[in-house]
């Protein structure tokens, strides 16, 4: 990205879901460790499964697998995880303390999207669940023909839904493949420092990204 664009400028704001939307911590750490317990090994640190979120549900079913010391291609473990997870991701999962008052208030004046590497499916119960998705217009899920972020197709087709450049999308999000996407699509890109993707150093940045502590703090940075 050649330079920061104008906060005036944006015309689009795309969320990532887990560790920037939501908590999901728990509930995804509990269903690789119900995977994990039928697969008879044991389970694995909360804290330890959470580090390996943010690549999709493949990639992090076979990150699980190789840290319990089993093959990371073993048949039908994804659908495994899967099914248990789709009933029970609602269990723990909950937005981000200020993020309804933050999507309201936000809604109001800007197109929102979704824009995560979680399944299709799964996003859409998510968000139905906790009662978000009337906020979005469009969702993109890591599952769909765009492929999985850093791949840019995602967020192409975000910002030609609303008929704006790229240039023009905020993508928040909290992990390196966040940033990664709106480095690649020339996007202007808000990093959540409280989100579980967030390990960063200060060599990860070049001084045009924006951040933020908490859901409220978005609504500062794009009515300032």
């Amino acid at each position: 990205m050649a330079g920061r664009t104008r906060r005036s400028d944006i015309g689009l704001v795309a969320f990532d879901l887990d560790g920037t939307l939501v908590d999901s911590s728990a509930d995804l750490a509990n269903a690789i460790n119900v995977l994990l317990a039928d697969l008879g090994v044991d389970r694995l640190p909360d804290s330890e499964i959470v580090a390996m979120v943010g690549d999709g549900a493949a990639v992090l079913v076979r990150r699980a697998l190789t840290a319990a010391g089993l093959d990371p291609e073993l048949p039908g473990t994804l659908d495994r995880f899967l099914e248990y997870y789709n009933r029970h991701s609602l269990d723990h999962t909950r937005p981000y303390p200020g993020m309804v008052e933050t999507l309201q208030r936000l809604s109001v004046r800007l197109p929102l999207a979704v824009l995560t590497n979680k399944p299709a499916k799964a996003t859409e119960h998510v968000l139905e669940g906790l009662g978000l998705r009337h906020f979005f217009g469009e969702t993109v899920g890591g599952d769909t023909p765009f492929g999985r972020k850093p791949a840019i197709a995602g967020l192409l087709h975000l910002a030609q839904s609303v008929t704006i450049s790229p240039q023009q999308v905020l993508l928040v999000g909290d992990s390196a493949v966040d940033l990664a996407t709106a480095r690649n699509a020339t996007a202007s890109i808000c990093l959540a420092r409280y989100g579980f993707g967030y390990r960063f150093t200060a060599e990860d940045f070049r001084g045009d990204e924006w951040f933020i502590d908490r859901p409220h703090d978005l609504l500062a940075l794009l009515e300032s």
